[in-house]
């Protein structure tokens, strides 16, 4: 049985100004176990990405708690790859290990093997700029793994990408944070997406957000993205969640 690594109770989140407030988290509540793969989808504007950043830090909550087992250290993967044009590849993913003051020859070696590994080390010398989207994506994941968090934090990682180069990189993506024995907490508009990488899909109404349904995905033969969205169970899980989401256009 898998620890659980993560618990979200009772999480609330309201933006206030001179004139009113809006309550965007109301009662928020789901766990996560150690190398779970979660996605959360929901309505435009019903604050996905708050929550990742209410664990990230980057925002304080309004209310309920997050509860990290102990030593538990998260990354966070923007949804842009926000790589430095000026920087080569290999500096653009040693940058968090300079911040945090821990960029040392052993760090180096690890972020080198990464490069290796994952197909990018005859790139380390080159610029962002010579490289295709799906490759940038993976420096900037390859950058949130260099600090070795425990669980990697997600938003919209492939929103920028055409929908072949999209395929691709959900593959290699999943692939490296499988690889890497790493947890994940992704925010996806994208149900397809979500059902093909995830083992577990939290659904959010429409604003004050709340979790509408939670999701165990179970596919037969699962293994990569796209074989994954071959899977006879795959189109079920789609209408289910589509449903839930109760999307009016």
């Amino acid at each position: 049985m898998k620890d659980t690594i993560l618990n979200v109770k009772g999480l609330k989140k309201i933006y206030h100004d001179r004139k009113s407030e809006i309550e965007a988290l109301e009662d928020i509540n789901f766990t996560v176990n150690e190398k779970d793969f979660i996605s959360i989808v929901g309505p435009s504007g019903c604050g996905k990405s708050t929550i990742l950043s209410i664990l990230a830090m980057l925002e304080e909550k309004s209310g309920g708690e997050v509860i990290l087992k102990d030593n538990i250290s998260i990354g966070y993967m923007l949804q842009n790859d926000s790589l430095f044009s000026w920087r080569t590849i290999l500096d653009n993913c040693l940058i968090g290990l300079e911040i945090t003051g821990k960029l040392n020859k052993e760090s180096k070696n690890y972020v080198l093997k990464l490069l290796k590994t994952y197909g990018l080390y005859d790139f380390k010398d080159k610029y962002p700029s010579s490289l295709s989207g799906g490759m940038r994506q993976r420096v900037a994941l390859i950058r949130t793994l260099a600090i070795k968090p425990d669980i990697l934090l997600l938003d919209e990682p492939m929103s920028a990408l055409d929908y072949q180069s999209r395929l691709a990189i959900s593959d290699d993506i999943y692939k490296i944070i499988k690889n890497e024995g790493k947890t994940a907490i992704m925010v996806t508009h994208d149900i397809a997406e979500a059902i093909s990488m995830s083992d577990k899909i939290i659904v959010l109404s429409k604003r004050p957000s709340k979790v509408k349904k939670i999701y165990d995905i179970k596919l037969s033969n699962k293994s990569t993205p796209i074989n994954n969205r071959k899977c006879k169970e795959f189109s079920k899980y789609y209408d289910m969640i589509w449903r839930d989401l109760d999307v009016h256009i």
